[in-house]
């Protein structure tokens, strides 16, 4: 066979660019494109963690897709003052939303140390110290008078994001928010990434309130019988679903079905086979089958536990 022309082998190449292009640009879609509706759940659960405010479309759309595959009831979750407000009017109106209030931890140390990126949803912000903090708590407590707020959450330590300059504010911050709940008689919904032994040593130095549930929960087996002791919840999100998460899956199957919830932490973390898709409440029912099949029950028994679980944690 005589070697290609120039010209064909310049045709070529440019072939393979467009082609490279059109995939490059049909992946972009497809990471833009909600996934289709899941098979309907026969037994109604809650999402125990969600973030409407950051979802694309209504909240009467999102709901009712929801609601259509069985997922009838949510958790709104507040991360900054502006967001716990929020949460706590979308509450107000719909009667299958509940709100839990609070400073994320990584917002802490953006109120006390200063915002400079503008990393937060709020902007750029210069710090404005241990007052600005205070009047930011005193403002989560407000809110978490409220009767449809059912909880003082997310709060915990976050050493992800968050470097050695800011780990006193968010401890300082996360002890307040336990004792926001305790005084409101409310759940305490704990974030926890790369910080577990701190968020336990807190909780147990604080005294945890009687309701308190580890949202979006990525520790291990032994971890989980450490909470199970303690009685705390443990709520699993769509990262079950991945296939680097054994470790998670091997949590699941020693959890007490008790305490164990189910959340989407929408609009991140979708469960496989959509992940890096928006997520949304409409997608709990597969992250529902995949524990079902953890736990070897059938998924109308593990929904029902589900839906019992989070109604006695949020207290609704």
């Amino acid at each position: 066979m005589s070697p290609a022309s120039p010209s064909a082998s310049a045709s070529a190449k440019d072939t393979r660019n467009d082609r490279d292009a059109r995939n490059d640009r049909d992946a972009r879609n497809d990471r833009d494109t909600p996934p289709p509706l899941p098979e309907p759940l026969r037994v109604a659960v809650a999402d125990s963690h969600t973030h409407l405010d950051m979802q694309s479309g209504t909240v009467e759309e999102g709901l009712a897709k929801a609601a259509s595959v069985g997922v009838t009831t949510v958790v709104q979750v507040g991360c900054d003052v502006k967001g716990s407000r929020w949460a706590a009017e979308t509450a107000a109106a719909y009667e299958n939303v509940h709100a839990a209030v609070a400073l994320h931890p990584n917002e802490a140390p953006r109120i006390v140390l200063g915002d400079p990126d503008g990393w937060s949803r709020q902007g750029a912000r210069a710090g404005g110290g241990e007052a600005a903090l205070d009047e930011a708590l005193a403002e989560i407590e407000a809110l978490a008078q409220l009767a449809h707020v059912k909880a003082v959450g997310e709060t915990g330590l976050d050493y992800f994001r968050t470097g050695p300059e800011g780990m006193a504010a968010q401890e300082r911050s996360f002890r307040a928010h336990i004792e926001i709940a305790k005084r409101q008689g409310k759940a305490l919904v704990i974030h926890d990434r790369d910080a577990h032994a701190d968020v336990l040593r807190v909780l147990r130095e604080e005294g945890a309130p009687e309701r308190t549930v580890f949202h979006c929960y990525s520790g291990d087996a032994d971890m989980a019988r450490e909470c199970a002791a303690a009685g705390y919840y443990m709520s699993f999100a769509g990262t079950v679903t991945f296939k680097n998460a054994q470790p998670l899956r091997d949590a699941l199957a020693v959890a007490p079905l008790e305490l164990v919830l189910v959340e989407t932490d929408a609009p991140y973390l979708t469960p496989a086979p959509y992940r890096g898709r928006p997520n949304a409440p409409y997608l709990v029912p597969l992250t529902v089958r995949a524990m079902a099949a953890v736990r070897g029950i059938d998924e109308d028994a593990m929904a029902t536990a589900l839906a019992a679980n989070t109604a006695r944690a949020f207290d609704y």
